[in-house]
């Protein structure tokens, strides 16, 4: 059985986004709910945060510095750590119960996002892809909550979760156009044993899901095979990502704002986890500016 241990002993709101910087080595990674975006240095143990005036739900880095970032009113720039916020757009500015939330670049530069719809009584939300020329463009309409984004080691797979549908999705996907197509059912899993919620992709193209109110992450092969299931020590984990100096440390966010009486059986929900793996994950890439 492996071994999660406790990285970080915090109690997040609602963790997410974990994102590993190669250059600096350090992890960051969001607090949706309290529209935190936090910068964690595993080696000295520490971690320190911004506070944004909005809910950031995703982010990526960029070459130079700054992130770009999915917040609840749209794109934005930054160029650096304790630096003023840029808007590019809002492609949802019509769509006041939304918000973004899952994203992730392509080894071109693109930033593709999904968004969030709270209410989860009809399919609102939207995935949307911020091309190099700062354009947002609608890839696919008609979702509840969009998750699991992740690209193929070779840039030919785009996969995407719809998480109260319990459904990830496989696409064909054109580096050079940034073209999605082809989608098709990658894995669905059974109602009531977890959603699927934010992914990582290891160097053979593994698919590592994280299972919120399910207990445990799962990784799937190419095929959509569960290859392996590794329960949690919270109920709610809710994004996965691929660090440490040999990209073989698995991070693990998780959800502390839950109902008591699920914190009695899980006290230490909300923490930053890490778990050792054989296979390393992936460099992410970064926004193209």
């Amino acid at each position: 059985m492996r071994k999660i241990d406790i990285a970080l002993n915090t109690k997040a709101a609602l963790g997410e986004c974990p994102r590993w910087d190669e250059k600096t080595q350090v992890l960051y990674w969001t607090d949706i709910n309290r529209c935190q975006l936090h910068r964690f240095d595993p080696v000295a143990n520490q971690d320190e945060y911004l506070t944004f005036k909005e809910e950031i739900g995703c982010f990526s880095l960029r070459p130079y510095g700054g992130f770009i970032l999915g917040m609840r009113s749209g794109f934005y720039l930054t160029s650096g750590w304790h630096t003023q916020i840029e808007k590019i757009c809002d492609p949802e500015v019509h769509l006041k119960q939304n918000r973004l939330n899952d994203g992730r670049c392509d080894a071109a530069g693109r930033f593709f996002c999904g968004s969030y719809y709270a209410p989860k009584d009809e399919s609102a939300a939207n995935l949307w892809q911020l091309n190099t020329e700062l354009e947002a463009n609608l890839v696919y309409d008609n979702l509840l909550t969009v998750n699991g984004i992740g690209f193929s080691p070779d840039n030919t797979t785009f996969y995407y979760s719809n998480s109260p549908k319990h459904t990830i999705y496989q696409c064909d996907y054109n580096i050079k156009t940034g073209a999605v197509s082809n989608r098709r059912v990658f894995h669905e899993f059974p109602i009531g044993q977890g959603r699927p919620d934010g992914c990582a992709i290891d160097i053979n193209g593994n698919y590592w899901s994280a299972l919120f109110e399910g207990g445990r992450i799962v990784k799937l092969n190419p095929k959509g095979k569960i290859l392996e299931e590794i329960p949690t020590p919270i109920h709610c984990p809710s994004m996965v990502a691929f660090g440490g100096p040999d990209l073989q440390t698995l991070f693990i966010t998780s959800a502390g704002e839950r109902p008591d009486t699920e914190l009695a059986i899980y006290p230490h929900s909300g923490c930053l986890f890490t778990m050792q793996v054989d296979t390393p994950g992936m460099i992410e890439h970064r926004f193209f500016m």
